[in-house]
């Protein structure tokens, strides 16, 4: 039995269940690809700010002897052309700074920051909060 041209031209409803079944599990393998790597490139970005700040901070106590109060100096005296960005929580704000501790021998001096973490409390890929790299 030999059926008519017409009827023989598209698709089942079976072929397109299964094309459509195969495409939702490449989507959903794809995007949880791209997560992943948003996520790695974010953090390869925070590791490269943390350091720019933390090293313009060591270079402004080896020319002036001390560490600034705040982070504002850095960019005034040109230690960093712009205070950068926390690609974690997206914001130039919510830096926590670290003060160093206070000289035993002149507790009255002023301290100023010594290291800059990142104010988001999110784990990273390695599962170390962020504000502890």
């Amino acid at each position: 039995m030999r059926l008519s041209p017409a009827r023989q031209r598209g698709f089942t409803l079976m072929e397109l269940l299964v094309v459509m079944t195969i495409m939702a599990l490449l989507a959903t393998v794809g995007l949880a690809g791209y997560r992943y790597k948003t996520a790695v490139a974010r953090e390869a970005v925070l590791k490269e700010n943390l350091f720019q700040i933390n090293h313009a901070l060591e270079q402004y106590r080896a020319d002036r002897g001390k560490y600034p109060s705040s982070l504002g100096p850095l960019r005034e005296l040109g230690y960093l052309r712009d205070i950068p960005w926390d690609p974690i929580t997206q914001s130039r704000d919510t830096w926590q700074l670290e003060l160093e501790p206070p000289d035993p021998d002149n507790p009255e001096a002023e301290t100023g920051v010594f290291r800059v973490r990142s104010g988001s409390t999110d784990k990273g890929t390695n599962q170390i909060p962020y504000n502890e790299w």
